[in-house]
């Protein structure tokens, strides 16, 4: 079982009285990656100050293994920083950018436990060398730092973070210099490295994919409140309002009502679904993914729609379908042209319900995606519309 490593109980935070965090309630445990993942001025980046010491929270408490740390000061916590710029020293190389903060260290002296000393050469070498060859830049000890690429410049902070052992590495948003492939390549080796030197990574991103690809935990935050925590697979499959439903991928949204356990109706249309615990005819909210919708001829559908847009991805084609004025986005490997009436069906395991919230009908209409949508808005529709 996995030891709580770091709980922030209770926190509030205002600037210029407008609250950044809402009583917000999370532990951390131990050699854990944890992502806070949200928009700009969801409040991740102050929690992650908060947690490093470097912002004092307004109320609420800070506690690192069981010892409340709100007044500790960030040089004295075992905790370290990468942020977005690596803030490299660029007069020094590789290596003594790393060994920075091991000669800035004291230790007692074996010989006078009340005098501290230097951590001697060999040790700072040793360790060095030991933190360059987990990030992967064994043999740069000697290379300027301007000589590096981004990604190889960002290894070399993170080697010097967690060259001082700390207990937690924290990650404010450190890909987002970086283009779209070293960017997907740094994502797979910042999961490696957690795991090789076994400690906490607590992360920053808005990027879902960034998330999705290397967390435990993902925490998603909107306007200071914590809307869900769970692992990739639970934050995808199973998002508890629609405010994460659309934050973590594509979704189609629909108004729905749960007519009994495992039955919900969309468009006036009975679907079968997994879902149960809702009361008899309750207004819900229905997430459908674009990948779990199939394209069927029309006579075979649950529901039929007009395409009004396609769009070529390489491995899919991105489709919007008309169903009675609502946009659906369908991915799929399938073409089907502009103007083409189709038929889709949609399996019980890939229909989500979800409790009404005051996202409610904020999300999952693809309208502004079509092409045809200001000249679709201009028309008065057919009587009848598609069906449902």
């Amino acid at each position: 079982m996995s030891k709580e490593l770091i709980r922030l109980r209770d926190l509030c935070m205002a600037y210029d009285d407008e609250l950044v965090l809402d009583h917000l309630n999370l532990y951390i445990n131990d050699k854990e990656f944890l992502t806070l993942l949200g928009p700009s001025g969801c409040g991740k980046t102050t929690t992650l100050r908060i947690i490093g010491g470097f912002t004092t929270p307004g109320s609420g408490d800070v506690l690192f293994d069981g010892v409340r740390i709100n007044d500790v000061p960030p040089y004295k916590r075992q905790i370290n920083t990468v942020f977005q710029k690596y803030a490299l020293f660029p007069h020094l190389n590789v290596f003594e950018n790393v060994a920075f903060g091991l000669r800035m260290q004291r230790k007692p002296d074996p010989a006078n436990p009340r005098r501290k000393v230097k951590l001697p050469e060999e040790e700072i070498r040793e360790r060095v060398l030991e933190m360059l060859e987990a990030v992967s830049l064994k043999g740069f000890e000697n290379r300027r730092t301007d000589a590096l690429s981004g990604g190889q410049q960002q290894r070399v902070a993170i080697a010097r973070a967690l060259v001082n052992r700390p207990k937690v590495l924290l990650l404010d948003e450190p890909l987002g210099a970086l283009d779209l492939k070293l960017r997907k390549d740094m994502q797979i080796e910042l999961k490696r490295i957690q795991q090789q030197v076994g400690i906490t990574f607590i992360y920053v991103t808005h990027d879902q994919e960034e998330a999705l690809t290397m967390s435990d935990t993902i925490v998603v935050m909107d306007k200071g409140s914590i809307q869900q925590i769970g692992t990739p697979e639970d934050i995808y499959n199973e998002p508890k309002n629609a405010f994460v439903a659309d934050f973590i991928g594509e979704s189609n949204i629909i108004d729905g009502i749960m007519v009994r356990d495992q039955l919900v109706q969309l468009y006036g249309r009975q679907f079968p679904c997994l879902d149960s615990g809702f009361a008899p005819s309750e207004p819900v909210d229905v997430v459908i993914r674009p990948e779990d919708i199939d394209i069927v001829p029309v006579e075979q559908g649950q529901l039929t729609g007009t395409v009004t847009n396609v769009t070529f991805k390489g491995m899919q084609y991105d489709i919007i379908v008309d169903f009675r004025g609502f946009k659906w986005l369908i991915q799929t490997t399938d073409h089907s042209p502009v103007g083409a009436r189709i038929g889709i069906k949609i399996d019980p395991d890939g229909i989500h319900v979800m409790k009404k919230s005051r996202y409610s009908g904020l999300y999952g209409d693809y309208s502004s995606f079509s092409d045809e949508y200001d000249e679709l808005d201009a028309v008065e529709p057919e009587e009848g519309g598609d069906e449902a």
